[in-house]
């Protein structure tokens, strides 16, 4: 059974289809009309709360998808086992707006696991009766010597690829599966044979019907008393139908962020266009374009990626977002801006405060401090204290500063507001004479999102 939810974060409802509400043991109509996530959460097994929050708040953290497998209370009082994968999605201001994802029912394979177990334990005293035990589950299951070498599958492999008995003994395993994932099933069972390590790895198994469909494939090893292995035991599981619902929200996923990229580019535009026909509004033009533009680029940086579209930059930091925000900026000869100190994982809750308090600053410079002079130098330092992360701007080599400007500026006061307001910290603004001098105060969490989803 493979369900979906879609949770609205901000008015705290779950909206959810039959299959997920069965899943839950909910009122199917009142979970397509929305249900607070407490309603869910009073489901969920207690010794499993705490992992799936961690699971969540790493998700969110560094940008990984949402994997999660948990126990749900079922009508009867007992335990149903579910394997839920999903990620946030954000608004056109970056903000966490939206949690849906799918949920697939894996009690069955639990239970097969289970009983795997529990067989494997007494394979020393009986083989016979752990082959009898596998060839009746509707799992596929297989074993291979300490060195890898496979010497035995159940009934259910050999129904579900069609192949005869004994065919895929030895190395002839890897030839069920799809071209393309082959070479890196061989890596993945190459490093747990020399580790030691449990394998686990998706890839296509080929059916009978020569359909290739998503498996999810495990081992581990069984050691004997002194702790050599003496044999691996697997099992091999179709996740197909999971797999192509988390295909088709990701696809729409794209597409949602592909047209905020496209309304962005069409403001800009309009902001262009209003500037050349009214000359008056030309200066209050550029400013509001480039605003738009960091955005923009806040949004490029943190938003749904393909493989092909992720951004050059590489992983999503503090430190890389604002190389990437202040590249037009940056010269390499020079080395005019240095970004230095500890980094920190970054997110979309942070990516529109941030940027505009920074392309505030560095367009100021441009303009009037250090990155006006061709010796000038801009250094951003970052440092964890506590439970406070202090970002440092340090303007030198510019223009000298006789006095200290009256005027704060919209641009300014707006990032100002921006932070304080939506990331709970402070700034502090001094002018010395060789420039300025800027520390933001956040709390340390400010960078990484506060809400935590426990789906």
């Amino acid at each position: 059974m493979v369900g979906a939810w879609d949770w609205d974060i901000e008015s705290d409802l779950v909206v959810a289809d039959a299959q997920f509400a069965r899943l839950f043991g909910m009122d199917e109509t009142e979970a397509a009309q929305g249900l607070p996530i407490k309603a869910y959460e009073d489901a969920f097994h207690p010794e499993d709360r705490e992992r799936v929050t961690e699971a969540i708040d790493h998700s969110v953290r560094t940008g990984a998808p949402y994997e999660c497998e948990y126990r749900v209370r079922r009508p009867d009082g007992g335990w149903r086992w579910v394997l839920a994968r999903g990620q946030v999605e954000r608004d056109d201001q970056a903000r966490p707006r939206r949690f849906p994802g799918v949920a697939v029912d894996i009690t069955q394979r639990r239970d097969m696991e289970d009983a795997l177990a529990d067989a494997v334990s007494a394979l020393a005293a009986s083989e016979s009766n752990f082959r009898t035990l596998a060839d009746t589950m509707p799992q596929m299951v297989w074993a291979t010597q300490p060195d890898g070498f496979h010497d035995y599958y159940n009934a259910r492999w050999y129904e579900f690829t069609g192949v005869p008995v004994g065919s895929t003994d030895g190395e002839g395993w890897n030839g069920m599966f799809h071209p393309e994932d082959q070479d890196r099933a061989w890596a993945r069972w190459r490093h747990s044979l020399e580790t030691g390590e449990p394998y686990e790895i998706e890839y296509r198994l080929r059916r009978a019907d020569g359909v290739y469909r998503w498996t999810l494939g495990r081992a581990l090893p069984v050691r004997d008393k002194d702790g050599r292995i003496i044999r691996w035991f697997g099992t091999c599981t179709d996740i197909d139908d999971l797999k192509q619902a988390q295909a088709a929200r990701d696809v729409l996923s794209q597409e949602l962020s592909h047209r905020i990229k496209n309304i962005f580019a069409v403001v800009s535009a309009l902001v262009a266009l209003t500037g050349r026909q009214h000359p008056e509004a030309a200066e209050f033009a550029r400013s509001l374009r480039t605003r738009v533009q960091a955005l923009a680029r806040a949004h490029e940086f943190v938003r749904p990626h393909t493989s092909a579209s992720a951004p050059s930059v590489g992983s999503t930091t503090l430190h890389a977002f604002l190389g990437d925000l202040l590249r037009p900026y940056a010269s390499t000869e020079r080395g005019n801006v240095v970004i230095e100190g500890r980094d920190a994982i970054f997110d979309d809750q942070a990516a529109t405060p941030v940027a505009l308090l920074f392309h505030e600053l560095a367009t100021n410079a441009a303009k009037y401090g250090a990155l006006s002079s061709d010796g000038g130098r801009v250094t951003i330092s970052s440092e964890a204290v506590e439970d406070r992360y202090r970002l440092t701007w340090a303007e030198t080599g510019g223009p000298i500063i006789e006095t200290e400007p009256t005027d704060m500026g919209f641009g300014f006061n707006l990032a100002k507001l921006a932070v304080e307001g939506q990331l709970g910290g402070s700034l502090e603004r001094r002018w010395r004479r060789e420039g300025l001098l800027l520390v933001a105060d956040l709390p340390v969490t400010a960078l990484s999102r506060r809400r935590h989803a426990v789906l």
